[in-house]
Parts: C-alpha cells; structure tokens; sequence
C-alpha cells in the first residue's frame, strides 16, 4: 500500500471546543476538519469564575469528539474512511476527573451528574490554591527533593492538588472515587472501550510534568509523602498505573462501540495521549533551542532538548522537564502564561458591557438589526483596539501594566498574584490600557525567556503557533522587539491537532519516529517577525520598570 492511502486523525481537546482533523500522511495534506462546541460550558455551567471554578462535564467531551469526527470524516470519500490507520488526541491539562473502577467518570453516575466535583477539573481551575501552598510547603521539608523535575514550585493548577482539593471539599465524590485519571490518559481509554481503570495507559507527558512521576523515584514519590501532606492521599499514588508511555506507543484498537459511531474498522490504532501544546509543538515543526509559543487564552511554552546536551541542568520555576513528553527521546521543557488571550478578553468584556447590557435588554419587540449591530459591535472590539493601539508612539513614559489576571504560572507558579496597571491619567483610553495589557503578556514572555538562558538552556527564535500568533500582527512584532528574538508563526491554524495526526502516523508504523512524520506532514511557516533595534531599546527600559512593578505586587 501507498503512503497515498494512508491518514489519520488528529483530535485537539481546547479549552472551550474540540476539533479533529483528517490528514493524508503522504505529505501532511488536510483533507477534512470541523469543531465542536462543548455546550455546557459555553453556557458556564458547572463554573465560577470568581471562585477560580472551572469545570467540565464529560458528555461534552464525549458528544464533543463523536460530533466533531463524524463531521470531518462526512467531508470524506469511502476511499479514505477504509484507510484511517490510527487517531491521536491531545487535550488541556492538568484536567483531571475521579472515576469509579471501571474508569467511568463520576458525573456519569447515577447521584453525581451534576456535581462539579464529580467532574473534569478544567486545567485553569485554581480552586486548589491553599492545597499547592501545602504541598510546596511540605516538600520543602523532605530529604528527596520531589519537586526538582517541576520547576520546585508545585501548581494548583496540577494534579495533586486538585485531587486533594476534591477530597476535602466532598467526602461522597471522595468516597465513590476509585482512582484520578487525566482528559488526556482518559480518551484513548474511552476510545479503545476501557472498562478497567487499573488498565488505563498513561502518557509521560502528564505525568512527569503534572503529577510528579519521575524515572529516579520509579513511578510516583512513595505513599508517606502524600500522606504527610494529608492523610487523605493515602493509598492514592498506589491507585495510579506506574508505568507511563510516550505518545508515539499505541493505547489499542478502536472499540466496536466507536468504530460503529465513526463509521470505521476497528483495526485503527489509538495513540497515547499527552497534552495540547506538547503536541502543538510537534504540529509546528519544533527544532532544539527555538521555544514553541502556543498562544491562545493562555500559553504554553515548549522547548525539546537533546538529553545529552541537557544533562544534568534543572531549570527551576517552569512547569517541569520530562524526557519523552514533547519528542521521545529528547526532554520536553514545559513553561508558560497563565492568562495571554484571556487579557485581551477580559478587557474587550470590560469595554462590551454596556452594549451586552443594553442588548440583554432590549424588549421583544426591538428589531434583530439592532441586536446584529450590537453583536458587531462586540465582536469588532479587539480588532479596533489592536489597530489603535499599534499607532500610539512608543515611549518609556505610556501605561505600564502586569499579565497576573489569572495567577502566574511561569517563572514561579503562584496562582494568588494579581494584575496591575499605573501610571494612568485622564488621557489613558482604550486604546493605551489595551497596549499596556499587550505590552504586558509580551513583557511576561521575556521573563520566561531569561529564565531558561539565565540557566544555561539558550533560546535562538520564537515558534509562534496558535490564534493570537495567526491574528495578531501587532502583538507579535511587539514580542519579537521585546524578546529581541526572531518569530516565525506557523502556517497551520490547527498545530496541537496537526501535531496529534503526526503521532497517529507513528502510532500506526507509518513512520519510524515522529522527527520523520514532522518532516513529511509539517505545514511550515508564515512569516517571520525580526525585532527593530530602536524599539527594542525603550523595551528594555520598559521591562525594567515592569519587574519593579511585579515586585511590588509580588510582595504583597
């Protein structure tokens, strides 16, 4: 059989929607994509915001992957749906979820659909803040040092503090739970029609990266830490698989179930899972030393090094470093952004509630073209803003602001910090407080930067991948001139999902490494932003005033 009969399918699990695309291995064309919505949380379901809530009910996920796939493959000939070879999947994370021993998640359960404890803990879900202060704390105090493949700084964003956050807050979820799985360890096992959750394949990459597993400790840190930061998490490492695969290992076939749904064989391979931006950093053509910037609503930052050249250099404050979790054989580095896109969205819903407002309130009576211009209007206010904006004149004196809108994940998890902006004055307008929240997360980027070349790991170039890196040209010449680095934005729109198919090819024997399916299926580039030298200059003078800002804040 021909390379030519060959494609796979490549399923991203995002933070508000999934999409799937169908790709021809040959030469990485895509025949066919479409998105699905999940539908609760677009309603807010199961969230609150305020209390740093947020949840997702399963059947999103499951109604989410069978939609989207199903619509792909109808945009597809039989020709190609008899010659699927494998799917892989990528999802959010950490997003975790407890299950009953058949691995089923408890708000599928009678008693438990709608209770939010029950559910996937949406990787940006900080409710388990004072859990991650107890387990820092905690580790500090051992003799093993835990957390150095972490960054030495546990997050509530992660894993295990989530799970304990869980335990304490509801003794009936806490009681039904038979062990704690992640979305991306999750799928694969839904999709080859898991029943047994003690057989569930986990992927390294989450693992190393959000539940402290470590080759060096063979698995997970023993019972006694766990126990030491709360009785509640005894037995719990015990409860979880041991071994851990990369995502170029296949998790098993197609179940009957799904295949009929998809309209497939069951022959098809399914692919260990691992996290969006690890494969996103694959589906954008990662190289050594050029840091792939996934940015969306918020990001993730990838670096795949050689483990030789590496050695033993830990580079602390980061969100870990894990052999295999980005490209097997290599250490992934893991870093990133709490909150990027979800700036520029918190202020565009600042600046849109009047409208909404007045829109929620209109009678029944008032015309729909009232409610179309309104609904434009909304939807016009970040690209208005991105154009006025990239016309101010750049001095040292314009607002100055901070990215913390939702906790700082990198250099330095500490979810509890909050945003700032000064140095306003009756003629700071939209426009201006919307070029110091840009200048902002391109400023928190340059942090993250220093802190890998500060300990020796050199940064050549920006791989920018994701919707604000395809849309926002304004934002990403003012990274580069900040970074005083080269970016070059990729040209697919789908990495993470692009990056999935590339592991499915593997998966399936298609190619012998992913380095080879990279190769054969990357999309490449854009354009490439190279910084300007005169900006750059008041940049740096910016960005000082920027960390003296963050150290204020940070000392409150």
């Amino acid at each position: 059989m021909s390379d030519h009969d060959n494609y796979v399918i490549g399923v991203d699990y995002g933070t508000a929607s999934v999409r799937s695309i169908v790709v021809n291995t040959a030469n990485g064309e895509q025949l066919a994509a479409a998105v699905a919505t999940y539908e609760r949380f677009s309603k807010g379901m199961y969230c609150n915001a305020a209390e740093n809530q947020f949840r997702q009910h399963p059947l999103d996920y499951i109604e989410g992957l069978e939609r989207s796939v199903t619509a792909a493959l109808s945009q597809c000939d039989d020709t190609v749906k008899k010659n699927i070879r494998a799917i892989s999947v990528d999802t959010t994370g950490s997003t975790p979820v407890a299950v009953d021993e058949t691995g089923t998640p408890l708000a599928l359960t009678p008693g438990f659909e709608d209770n939010p404890n029950a559910m996937f803990f949406l990787w940006k879900d900080h409710t388990g803040i004072r859990e991650a202060e107890e387990i820092n704390e905690h580790a500090k105090r051992q003799e093993t040092d835990y957390l150095k493949y972490v960054g030495g700084i546990y997050s509530s964003e992660w894993f295990w503090a989530k799970l304990l956050r869980m335990l304490r807050e509801d003794a009936q979820v806490a009681k039904a739970a038979h062990s704690w799985v992640e979305h991306c360890d999750w799928i694969p096992f839904l999709l080859t029609g898991g029943t047994d959750v003690k057989k569930i394949k986990r992927g390294v990459c989450a693992a190393g990266h959000k539940a402290l597993w470590a080759k060096e400790w063979n698995g997970f840190p023993p019972d006694d830490f766990f126990t030491g930061i709360d009785p509640l998490l005894k037995g719990w490492s015990g409860r979880l698989p041991q071994d851990t695969f990369a995502a170029d290992r296949p998790a098993g076939r197609l179940s009957e179930t799904w295949a009929m749904k998809f309209g497939l064989s069951t022959d098809v391979q399914i692919g260990i899972g691992a996290m969006d931006a690890h494969m996103g950093a694959v589906g954008g053509q990662i190289e050594p030393y050029y840091m792939s910037k996934v940015m969306g609503t918020s990001t993730c930052d990838m670096l795949a090094l050689p483990t030789e050249e590496v050695g033993s250099v830990l580079v602390d404050g980061i969100c870990g470093q894990v052999t295999g979790s980005v490209i097997p054989g290599m250490i992934g580095m893991e870093a990133g952004q709490s909150a990027f896109g979800d700036v520029y969205a918190w202020f565009q819903q600042v600046l849109a509630w009047p409208l909404k407002n007045y829109r929620d309130n209109l009678g029944a009576t008032d015309k729909a073209e009232t409610l179309a211009v309104l609904q434009h209007i909304e939807d016009s206010l970040l690209k208005e803003l991105n154009r006025s904006a990239e016309k101010i004149e750049l001095t040292e004196g314009l607002e100055l602001a901070l990215d913390w809108l939702n906790g700082r994940r990198t250099p330095d998890a500490d979810q509890s910090v909050k945003a700032a902006i000064t140095d306003l004055s009756l003629g700071s307008d939209a426009p201006h407080i919307f070029r110091a929240l840009a200048e902002a997360t391109c400023f928190g980027a340059k942090k993250i930067v220093e802190r890998f070349t500060d300990r020796g790991i050199p940064i050549k170039g920006i791989i920018g991948v994701g919707g604000v890196a395809k849309k926002a040209p304004f934002i990403m010449q003012m990274m580069s001139d900040v970074l005083e680095l080269p970016i070059r934005i990729h040209r697919s729109e789908q990495t993470c999902a692009y990056g999935a198919a590339m592991f499915a090819a593997t998966v399936a024997g298609i190619y012998p490494d992913v380095q080879q399916a990279m190769k054969q299926m990357g999309q490449g580039f854009d354009e490439t932003y190279r910084p300007n030298e005169e900006r750059s200059v008041i940049y740096k003078k910016r960005y000082a005033k920027y960390l003296e800002l963050s150290n204020f804040v940070d000392s409150k």
